[in-house]
């Protein structure tokens, strides 16, 4: 089968790649769409020192597997948790600690053909929704990960640094619940492009292109999607004393920062990665959240690389992979 690899040093298109074998409890997913998410691009940089086929948002048939998901167009949750140790029978899977993560550390991911995933993990997809709306199913859980994190803080104000993909997404859903929302990013022509993709959707929305277009600080919640090391010391400039820093990027390498600040301030600082995928489903079926208008290009599985080159381009939103050409 084709396949996208990374070797460590470059990624190729594979013609040849072993086709995955099913294994108890698991299925074996023909992919029709992927995206290229900011991680995979992190990964090209050594983030997670991982070796495989890249690739972790997909919507796709069942091909072998449970009866009753064979033949269904299905999204995956992106860990695969072993299911027996405290971590895990406490309800907390995606902590486990022997887990592997589809396409980011030790399990081959969707940029493919076929990929093979624990049928638990699979999540059925509504004909409302299309393949390319779908792709969007495993990124949108993460900012609904990140609004149930922190909803204490509901109609607070929130600035939001970074708008790609991501940033795009937590903005949207933030601003649904009735933040009052500020979005900042480097380009302004990626602004005013937010603006009318979306700017209907996000009444709330005030967008900046530095940090200096903000006359006010003091935000209640500040969440760093920005994808670089400047972002975590930005959101420390722009949180108030007491307030909240909701961390989502991933950035290949270590951060080097005085940390006194958060702790002089007060500041509390979370983690967040993969979410829940029901709420996704649900809001991309009721059509409250929009994707469409932050998808850039799309081009066929056999021009992976190029499409990996494209995803790479400054202000460049979503790339998706049709994994059927």
């Amino acid at each position: 089968m084709r396949a996208l690899v990374w070797d460590g040093s470059r990624a190729r298109l594979v013609e040849d790649a072993p086709r995955p074998a099913i294994a108890p409890g698991t299925a074996i997913v023909r992919v029709r769409r992927a995206g290229i998410c900011s991680t995979d691009l992190q990964i090209l940089a050594g983030y997670m020192g991982f070796r495989g086929i890249l690739g972790h948002e997909f919507v796709g048939e069942v091909e072998e597997g449970p009866p009753e998901l064979v033949g269904k167009r299905v999204v995956g949750e992106i860990n695969f948790a072993c299911g027996r140790c405290p971590t895990c029978l406490e309800r907390r899977p995606r902590h486990c600690p022997t887990r592997s993560v589809l396409g980011i550390l030790g399990a081959d991911g969707a940029f493919a053909e076929l990929v093979r995933l624990p049928a638990a993990n699979l999540h059925v997809v509504p004909d409302a929704i299309d393949d390319r709306r779908a792709v969007f199913v495993e990124p949108l859980a993460a900012a609904f990960e990140g609004a149930e994190q922190t909803r204490d803080l509901k109609g607070g104000r929130v600035a939001v640094i970074g708008s790609g993909k991501l940033g795009l997404l937590i903005a949207q859903v933030l601003a649904s619940r009735g933040d009052r929302v500020s979005l900042i990013g480097h380009r302004e022509s990626s602004l005013e492009r937010v603006r009318a993709r979306i700017g209907d959707r996000l009444a709330r929305l005030s967008v900046a292109t530095s940090l200096r277009d903000q006359v006010t600080r003091g935000f209640d919640m500040v969440v760093d999607a920005s994808g670089s090391h400047e972002g975590l010391a930005a959101a420390m400039e722009l949180v108030r004393p007491e307030g909240t820093i909701l961390l989502k990027s991933t950035v290949a390498g270590s951060h080097t920062l005085d940390l006194a600040p958060l702790v002089i301030d007060e500041v509390r600082l979370i983690g967040s990665r993969c979410g829940p995928f029901a709420p996704a489903i649900e809001a991309l079926a009721a059509d409250q959240v929009t994707v469409d208008a932050l998808i850039d290009d799309e081009l066929p599985l056999s021009n992976a690389v190029g499409a990996l080159r494209k995803a790479a381009a400054p202000g460049k939103l979503k790339v998706l992979l049709d994994a059927e050409r």
